[in-house]
């Protein structure tokens, strides 16, 4: 039995469902693998982690795997499972109809004051033909909280949400939350979830990663196909209650499960041209050195 340890990139939640589904009905175990799911107590970089020794791989989304790579580390991404639809979020009463109106307006967002938030948003302003300078917007750094950020009136926009958590978070408190999708507005689509791990261990356990890739397909497999009983297994296993939102949220996840585990490497141009464009990059990353197909499309005898 080869023993994995994976990172998780935020609490336990329903984006997680298919690796609870897999050990709940032994999917793993018939593979040979044990996976050991680590649960972070707050914000990590996991490539620091992965090298040293506390983690085997982790979940992290495409933003965070080339801006690891642009600065030296060892990290590469070899499977997508999760591809949501994020963006900017928005109350309707806070005066925004469309994304010119964010100019100047205070920006929620974990990583402030850095300019991530601001390029995002500015972004989607010159997208929608409106001007703006970075430096005018506010910059507020409620953590991972961005619903309470706006309720509580520290900010007017947040960003980075997806649509099946914060906007059904908001409105079911009584918000009248919209948002503005990435991809509608220039801003490359990073609201995916991938696994990544060093280039060391990846080629050291690149079979044992390979069977990993089977467990979780098959995951995704079963909650598409019997939905209520994984979603029974995830309120079990995550000890959550099976309330209205939770549920809520759970049914809005899973249709974001993808069986496509590949990535294509125009995507990575883009993403890497866009962070180089609004200075979160200080090189160009080139897609071979950042992220692989090789366990999810494996080539065919033709290609050799």
């Amino acid at each position: 039995m080869h023993r994995l340890r994976l990172g998780l990139e935020w609490f336990l939640n329903p984006d997680h469902v298919p690796f609870l589904v897999a050990k709940e009905l032994g999917l793993f175990a018939d593979l040979g693998l044990d996976i050991e799911l680590i649960e972070p107590e707050e914000h990590l970089d996991a490539i620091d982690e992965i090298q040293a020794g506390t983690m085997d791989l982790a979940i992290t989304e495409p933003l965070h795997l080339v801006e690891d790579r642009a600065a030296g580390k060892p990290v590469l991404g070899f499977a997508r499972f999760l591809h949501t639809n994020g963006g900017v979020m928005y109350f309707k009463d806070s005066g925004i109809e469309r994304p010119r109106d964010m100019a100047g307006r205070r920006i929620q967002y974990p990583g402030a004051p850095g300019r991530g938030g601001p390029a995002i948003v500015k972004t989607m302003i010159d997208a929608d033909g409106g001007t703006c300078d970075t430096d005018s917007f506010g910059r507020v750094n409620n953590g991972f909280y961005h619903t309470d950020a706006l309720i509580e009136g520290k900010a007017d926009v947040a960003t980075l949400v997806f649509y099946n958590f914060e906007v059904l978070e908001a409105r079911s408190k009584g918000h009248d939350a919209h948002f503005f999708a990435l991809k509608d507005w220039g801003v490359p689509d990073f609201c995916q979830l991938i696994l990544i791990t060093s280039d060391e261990l990846y080629h050291e356990k690149k079979e044992i990663f390979g069977r990993l890739l089977q467990g979780i397909s098959r995951g995704v497999d079963f909650l598409h196909q019997q939905p209520a009983r994984a979603r029974e297994i995830y309120f079990r296993r995550a000890n959550a209650k099976d309330q209205e939102l939770p549920a809520e949220i759970f049914a809005a996840t899973v249709p974001c499960f993808t069986f496509d585990m590949t990535m294509a490497p125009e995507y990575y141009e883009d993403l890497s041209s866009w962070l180089l464009h609004h200075q979160l990059i200080d090189a160009p990353v080139s897609p071979e050195s950042c992220w692989t197909n090789e366990l999810v499309r494996p080539s065919s005898p033709r290609e050799h």
